[in-house]
């Protein structure tokens, strides 16, 4: 049990350095395409978290998990845990919580929690288990 432990706070460290250094790449992009080249708002936010979650996936994969199974399965399984996290956090729970009356940037920062820990779950526990 206590080998797991020490496992377990790393990957945890890892995964907020890698993920907020991701994040930072993600509002980088945006910026660059909304903001800079005049690309659709849908389209921009679209290429930007694409980006960032297939750059979070490498990093994870190399640094944080040092994984060595073979990427295709461990790639579908991420891809899926991507769509449900979209769908779930960045769609419905934020909508949710501003149709409840919550201000937009807290449900985004509300829903960005629960996404980091679902994410963080989801990544040790099924997409890079041992």
């Amino acid at each position: 049990m206590f080998g797991r432990e020490r496992v377990f706070a790393p990957t945890v460290v890892g995964f907020c350095l890698i993920n907020g250094f991701t994040f930072v790449v993600d509002l980088v992009l945006l910026t660059g395409l909304h903001g800079g080249l005049g690309a659709p708002y849908p389209v921009a936010v679209s290429v930007a978290y694409a980006c960032a979650f297939s750059l979070s996936y490498v990093l994870n994969r190399h640094f944080n998990f040092r994984s060595h199974a073979p990427v295709g399965p461990q790639l579908a399984v991420y891809a899926a845990v991507v769509v449900v996290n979209y769908l779930a956090f960045i769609l419905a729970l934020s909508t949710a919580l501003t149709a409840w009356g919550a201000d937009y940037r807290l449900a985004r920062l509300t829903a960005g929690a629960c996404e980091a820990v679902f994410m963080y779950s989801c990544m040790r526990w099924l997409v890079f288990r041992r």
